[in-house]
Formats: structure tokens, C-alpha cells, sequence
């Protein structure tokens, strides 16, 4: 996990890779420590938001998919989707 400050802003960022044999697999182990991060983040941090980075790739395969829009919807997770090549950040979604 990474911690990052900008002026009053103050957040956390889990990076995952999904690099299992199931795309909902990994999905599932990631929510898992997502929420896990975020409940201990709460108790320590409560300032700090919490990120859940994926790969462009990976917010294409899942996020775009039913299950994944369906999470977005509801506020499951906040994501921050990057390009490791060109090492930067192409989407937020608070």
C-alpha cells in the first residue's frame, strides 16, 4: 500500500495485478482486502481516502463488464486505473 499527500488531501493506494487464473477470483481476493484496508484506514486515518489501482487492461476487462459497473454503481470501491508504461494515472473514480 502507498500513502500520498497533496495539501489537505490525503489518500491510500492498494495496487493489484489480477494475474490469477480467474479475473473474478482476483476481484473477489482484492474486495476482500479493499474492504479489510479500508475499515483498519477508518479506525487510524479517517481522513485518508482509499484507492483500489488496477491496470488499464484490467479496469477494461472487469470494470467495464456487468459485475464491474455494478460495483462502481454502488460505491463499492474507489479505483484509480493506470498505465504502467507510460507510468501514469488515465482514470480516477472516487
Amino acid at each position: 500500500m502507498l500513502a500520498a499527500e497533496k495539501g489537505e488531501q490525503r489518500i491510500a493506494v492498494e495496487i493489484k495485478s489480477f494475474v490469477g487464473k480467474s479475473d473474478v477470483d482476483d476481484l473477489e481476493k482484492a474486495l476482500g482486502q479493499y474492504v479489510l484496508y479500508h475499515d483498519v484506514l477508518a479506525e487510524r486515518e479517517p481522513e485518508r481516502i482509499l484507492y483500489l489501482a488496477v491496470h488499464k487492461t484490467v479496469f477494461n476487462d472487469m470494470f467495464e463488464e456487468p459485475i464491474g459497473k455494478l460495483l462502481l454503481k454502488n460505491n463499492r470501491v474507489r479505483l484509480l486505473v493506470f498505465d504502467p508504461r507510460k507510468e501514469v494515472v488515465v482514470k480516477w473514480i472516487p
